[in-house]
This record gives C-alpha cells, sequence and structure tokens, in this order.
C-alpha cells in the first residue's frame, strides 16, 4: 500500500482569503510548488482535503467553489505538480456531515480509492481540525504556523512554518516511501 501527503488547501498552500468566490484570488503561497514537487518526485501521493462551509453557510454559490478549485488545480497543473485528488466538504460546520474535518470520511474514500495505508501517512495543516482529522484517521501530523490560527502545543506530531519545511521533516520521519 502506498504512502500519502494529505494536504489542506486554504492557507496550507494557497493563501487564506476567507470564503473565495473569485478564480483570480487564488494564489500560491510562495515555496509551496516548490515543495509539493519535490514530495511528489520523493515518492508522495499528494491529496487535498478542504472544508469549505462557505457554500453550506450560503456565502458562496457551489459553482463559485467549483471555479475557485479549477483555478487551484490550473495552477498546481502550471506548477508541474501532481495532485492525485482533491476531495471539498461543502457543508454547513453544523450539519454534522462526516467528510468535515476533524471527520476522516475524506481520508477514509482516499485509502480505498488509491490503496493508501493511514498509519503510513501523514496530514499537513494550519488548523486543529487539520491535525485532529489526521489523527483521528492515524496518520501522523504537521502543523503549519500562521498569524491567524496559533498552534496548540503537543497536538501535532511535528509543527513548521510552511509547506517549504515539509520534505526536511518527512525526510528525517520516514523511510522512503512505498
Amino acid at each position: 500500500m502506498k504512502r500519502a501527503l494529505f494536504l489542506d488547501r486554504d492557507g496550507t498552500i494557497i493563501e487564506d482569503r476567507g470564503y473565495m468566490r473569485d478564480p483570480h484570488d487564488v494564489v500560491l503561497l510562495p515555496g509551496a510548488a516548490d515543495a509539493l514537487r519535490a514530495l511528489e518526485a520523493a515518492g508522495w501521493t499528494l491529496i487535498v482535503i478542504s472544508n469549505q462551509s462557505g457554500v453550506g453557510r450560503g456565502f458562496i454559490a457551489p459553482t463559485e467553489m467549483d471555479a475557485v478549485q479549477a483555478r487551484f488545480a490550473e495552477l498546481m497543473r502550471a506548477a508541474g505538480v501532481g495532485i492525485t485528488a482533491c476531495y471539498l466538504c461543502p457543508h454547513h460546520p453544523d450539519e454534522d456531515c462526516g467528510c468535515r474535518k476533524p471527520g476522516v470520511l475524506h481520508l477514509e474514500q482516499a485509502a480505498r480509492e488509491y490503496g493508501i495505508d493511514l498509519r503510513k501517512s501523514w496530514m499537513v495543516g494550519d488548523r486543529e481540525s487539520d491535525i485532529l482529522c489526521g489523527k483521528n484517521a492515524g496518520c501522523r501530523t504537521i502543523w503549519l504556523r500562521n498569524s491567524e490560527f496559533p498552534v496548540n502545543a503537543g497536538v501535532a506530531d511535528y509543527e513548521a512554518d510552511g509547506l517549504t519545511s515539509i520534505p526536511a521533516i518527512l525526510s528525517r520521519n520516514c523511510t522512503i516511501p512505498e
């Protein structure tokens, strides 16, 4: 079975600009594409898991969410990054769905669809819900520090200042992915 790097999208790979409606607002974080290319070259399967509650809250239309996601996918392709899959949860937090992080439905679905061993995989994100999602699925975790969502000490396995730190963390803490 393969290993995967599960990644939050907003605030992890692209700038977090709130409830994005306009595809032109999608901007890659500095160094994100280079880090993801290096991780992919090292054999990691890259899968994006993102809560998009703006749809469930009525702030953005599903078509707007889809347009933003299409722009994200376009930027990844243009940067030479092969994202294997993206799973988006459009539900309101009060809907109690299984796909909203920290729920693990999307990680489990990806594991089935792509032959991934969750115990050999990692979850990377910038919020506690990302880290708890990874923990709940049996993955190791990396919390990306940011000014908006302070890191709660001891929750994640590792902390980092951005995606550019991830290849070094994984190379020190993992054998070569299968």
